[in-house]
């Protein structure tokens, strides 16, 4: 039966509607936020997954070009692979939903979300959020739920909920918040170095709202939710648990103590196999029970360790910073490069610097078209010490490009400072915790060696969190986690910036929400830590931008012409820039006002194709002379091209101070000849004369 409900968000109307379509999904909702339209479904498998040790649940954000009246590029028209905005929203759905589904659920999880209407005031994002909350929370999928979400600006100093598109335009911040009616679930931030304080008080506000939000689901739900069903669960019997703890417990203490990664899982694997022996006909046939009860030992020491006795498997003290290096200029024909290493994470960024024209083309329903400055991240196998192919980058290798990409943008520098399209590649070498964050350390380096004029040095630190079961208001917030501390802690609370502020934030948790303690405790910790790494590291590797750039990286040389000469630069079907190309081997780029940005590595070349573009750009005037070629010849006289493009007639009685019978007698084609500007005629006609253009001596 169809229903609608509805609610006030930020000053526009958000409705559900339920009940008409999509019905043979356990959930599904309609969701109206302006003209933004999306169907949010929640679908979920009858049965467990067999032989899995992990909540199987997928999020996709399904975007149609028709939704904002776009048809595809391309060849085959119709939408591909999920565009990099869509893959990062996905997870800024899937992130805080996946901590409130029972732990121990083995039935597939599908929700999706079908962009079908975008009005740019409106976000798609934020819509798709409350939707999946909205169809999973009424759906009969076990759920600890509702979220409600927000995305959060700055506009002059003012935090804006929800801001409209020319809002989003001027905002220092987007800041998109999830949380329960109690607690924050995800955070996730790009910011143009906004001080803590005021994105501490922007989550506060962006609480209040969401709390609005939860208030207004569980009324859906109480109107129109169905019973939750009946689960096999899939928790280890406690009888296994007791068994395997009783006998390993202060084996597996032992175990981890070790500040080397490898050391650690060497000692865990022998343990593992030791205990497994232990028991194989103890309990037979129960193997993947036993390997799920190991785990639950190792994941309770750890916990043990920091929650009562304040201590890291590593001998680190709660707020130290594994030993950190920096290096530059590693790679002699890359235009820049850094190292950055934190413990036993390892990362190599470059830096490569290309024409205008090397922008990325953007297909999707955002109103950007392009994008100047790139950030790529790949994590391959054997920087876990394992054996895997490549199958090119996931979704988590996506979005820690992008979290790099958000911490840095802020500082680089505007394209009229510095007109190149930059891209940057972040290797990961080794990696044990917080890769994402070494990214921006390492990138930052690469940027500075690359002579990239960045405004600022931006570092990156994470945060980790272990709450005790028995009483929620007993925690530890900690410094720079490591993976085995990320593998079994609460949240990794990422966090980037200058020393002044905040350029972009990403939390992941895994329990049911973060207080505003927690939060505060976080932002202190990975404020001191990215000043750290700022002064002690980074600017002691590279005190500055190098003045210089790379010799194997393209020179530009620029300059501004009357946007009514562009169509003569570049000539009937690119004739005559692609001659200026072809006679100087340069790359030429130019945008619609009238800039002109020249690139080679041949500083004569470039500034050859410049003095062309800009003779050809001049406006002809009478009694101006040109060194001109002659291109044509007739009875009547010379035609020479005196600019690239631009042809005029040197009549026979023009080409000699003395009398000239045949044109062929004084000139032939190809000659270089000097020409003067007599006359141009009501036609656009260009007169010249030899003659004029000669010396007082005669003959030149």
């Amino acid at each position: 039966m169809q229903k609608n409900f509805s609610m006030e968000l930020a000053g526009r109307k958000l409705v559900v509607e339920t009940g008409r379509l999509a019905q043979q999904a356990n959930g599904s909702v309609l969701i109206r936020y302006g003209d933004t339209v999306i169907i949010s479904t929640a679908t979920a498998s009858s049965e467990p997954r067999e032989g899995i040790d992990f909540f199987p649940l997928s999020v996709d954000y399904e975007e149609r070009l028709y939704s904002v009246g776009k048809i595809p590029g391309g060849f085959i028209k119709r939408e591909g692979k999920p565009s990099e905005k869509a893959v990062l929203t996905s997870r800024v759905i899937d992130r805080p939903l996946r901590p409130l589904f029972p732990k121990d659920l083995r039935n597939d999880v599908a929700v999706v979300n079908t962009v079908l209407s975008v009005e740019q005031d409106n976000s798609p994002e934020i819509t798709a959020l409350i939707g999946s909350s909205i169809a999973v929370s009424t759906s009969d999928i076990p759920f600890n739920g509702p979220v409600g979400g927000v995305i959060l600006g700055l506009v002059d100093d003012e935090i804006i909920v929800n801001p409209n598109s020319e809002q989003r335009e001027k905002s220092r911040m987007s800041l998109t918040l999830v949380g329960t009616k109690e607690k924050i679930v995800m955070i996730e931030a790009a910011a143009s170095e906004v001080p803590d304080e005021i994105v501490l008080k922007a989550i506060e506000k962006g609480q209040a709202e969401i709390k609005k939000i939860v208030e207004f689901i569980d009324e859906i739900v109480k109107e129109i939710g169905k019973p939750k069903f009946e689960y096999q669960s899939s928790n280890v019997p406690d009888e296994i648990m007791d068994a395997v703890k009783s006998y390993a417990y202060d084996g597996m203490r032992e175990a981890v103590l070790s500040a080397d990664k490898q050391t650690r899982d060497k000692n865990v694997k022998g343990l593992t196999k030791d205990i497994m022996e232990k028991f194989e006909e103890t309990f037979p046939e129960m193997g993947q029970v036993i390997s799920e009860a190991i785990y639950r030992l190792e994941k309770m020491v750890v916990r043990e360790y920091l929650i009562k006795e304040n201590k890291r498997v590593d001998g680190r003290s709660l707020d130290e910073i594994r030993e950190l290096t920096a290096e530059v200029g590693l790679l002699p024909r890359v235009h820049g490069s850094g190292l950055f290493q934190r413990g036993q994470t390892q990362v190599l960024t470059t830096v490569t610097l290309g024409a205008m024209g090397d922008v990325q083309i953007l297909d999707g329903i955002d109103p950007e078209e392009t994008k100047r400055y790139m950030h790529h991240y790949n994590f391959p196998a054997y920087s876990v010490g394992e054996a895997r192919t490549s199958r090119g980058p996931g979704r988590r290798e996506i979005g820690h490009g992008a979290l790099a990409e958000k911490a840095l943008e802020p500082m680089i520098p505007d394209q009229d400072e510095f007109p190149y399209t930059i891209r940057l590649v972040s290797e990961v070498l080794m990696s044990n915790g917080s890769t994402s964050q070494g990214s921006v350390c390492a990138s930052t380096l690469a940027l500075m060696d690359a002579g990239v004029p960045i405004k600022k040095p931006v570092a990156g630190i994470s945060a980790g969190l272990i709450i005790d079961p028995d009483n929620e208001e007993n925690f530890i917030t900690f410094m720079d986690i490591q993976g085995i501390e990320d593998f079994f802690g609460d949240m990794d609370f990422k966090v980037a910036g200058t020393k002044e502020g905040i350029t972009a934030i990403q939390v992941d948790i895994k329990v049911d929400g973060l207080t505003m303690e927690i939060i505060r405790q976080a932002f202190e910790i990975t404020k001191a830590g990215r000043i750290h790494i700022i002064d002690d590291v980074i600017l002691k590797a590279i005190p500055e931008p190098r003045k210089e750039m790379s010799e194997f990286a393209p020179k530009i040389i620029s300059t501004t012409i009357n946007p009514d000469k562009i169509r003569d630069v570049i000539g009937p079907g690119g004739k005559v820039i692609n001659k200026i190309i072809e006679e100087t081997d340069v790359k030429i780029d130019i945008d619609d006002d009238g800039r002109v940005y020249i690139f080679s590595s041949d500083s004569a070349a470039a500034k050859k194709a410049l003095s062309i573009i800009e003779g050809i750009a001049r406006d002809v005037e009478p009694g101006q002379v040109f060194m001109g070629k002659v291109a044509r010849i007739t009875s009547f006289g010379a035609f020479v091209e005196f600019l690239p493009g631009k042809e005029g007639l040197v009549h026979i009685s023009k080409l000699s101070t003395k009398r000239v019978a045949k044109v062929e007698d004084v000139v032939k084609i190809g000659d270089q000849i000097p020409v003067k500007v007599m006359e141009i005629d009501r036609q656009g006609r260009i007169n010249l004369s030899r003659k004029d253009a000669l010396d007082s001596k005669g003959e030149a």
